[in-house]
């Protein structure tokens, strides 16, 4: 073989590993770029995950009711209350409407009131998650709709959300809202200038740092209170046979 061609092949070869090294640090930079943000997505997604689903009981490992870590707020009449508003037992529960474990435990709630009638009544009160984009105007369209309607038309409307909503964060759209509140029963119009101008967005607030106080970190989380005043806390999208454990301990 020539020189001049041993030369040429020897160039060649040369590109070829130039090439082959160069791919390499392409690759190997592709790949840690990639390592990288999912470490970081994995770091930063972890805590709002754990709040969602620390609310959320292991199947069949269910924790018995606890002592709250701190008191909760007095329950008030005009408070969106579902059923005998003088009853012995009450239940209040820190829900959110695009949490699945709270749509998951609504169906539980409305058994409760079915099988022990007068003798409880229910208080809904805000918790909506950060993470979840339409909670928070969702929690303030359902005071809008209750200041305009009345409880019993906040009740229709929670029953509808937790229906159709597929949770998660977005589940039920904003734009919805309005349609949903003439459907319960209250002027659209109306509904929408309440909505529209955030007049319940500190009162959602509010509720929000008032269930932290009581020891809420989590949706659903419920108490069960007692005539005279001594309270109960139940995590999570619990069983109803959990609540009735407490419920019938109080009524007997």
């Amino acid at each position: 073989m020539s020189e001049q061609k041993k030369s040429f092949f020897s160039v060649l070869q040369l590109n070829q590993q130039t090439m082959v090294v160069i791919g390499l640090v392409i690759a190997s930079f592709f790949i840690g770029s990639t390592y990288t943000k999912i470490q970081y997505l994995e770091k930063n997604s972890a805590p709002a995950q754990a709040v969602a689903q620390a609310a959320v009981p292991q199947q069949g490992n269910q924790p018995a009711a606890q002592v709250p870590s701190g008191k909760i707020k007095d329950v008030s009449n005009d408070e969106r209350i579902r059923g005998n508003k003088n009853a012995k037992v009450t239940i209040v529960e820190y829900s959110d409407f695009e949490c699945p474990f709270c749509q998951r435990f609504h169906p539980v709630t409305q058994e409760l009131m079915k099988t022990y009638g007068d003798k409880i009544r229910l208080v809904y009160r805000d918790y909506p998650l950060p993470f979840h984009a339409n909670a928070q105007k969702e929690a303030e369209a359902g005071r809008c709709i209750a200041e305009l309607g009345g409880s019993d038309a906040f009740w229709n409307y929670a029953d509808k959300i937790f229906e159709r909503t597929a949770s998660n964060g977005t589940g039920f759209a904003l734009t919805d809202l309005g349609p949903l509140a003439k459907e319960v029963g209250v002027n659209q119009q109306s509904f929408q200038q309440c909505l529209d101008t955030g007049k319940y967005a500190k009162a959602v607030k509010d509720e929000m740092a008032d269930g932290n106080l009581a020891g809420v970190n989590g949706t659903p989380t419920t108490f069960i209170i007692d005539d005279k005043g001594k309270t109960q806390m139940l995590v999570g999208a619990q069983p109803v046979d959990a609540f009735k454990t407490v419920i019938d301990q109080i009524l007997k």
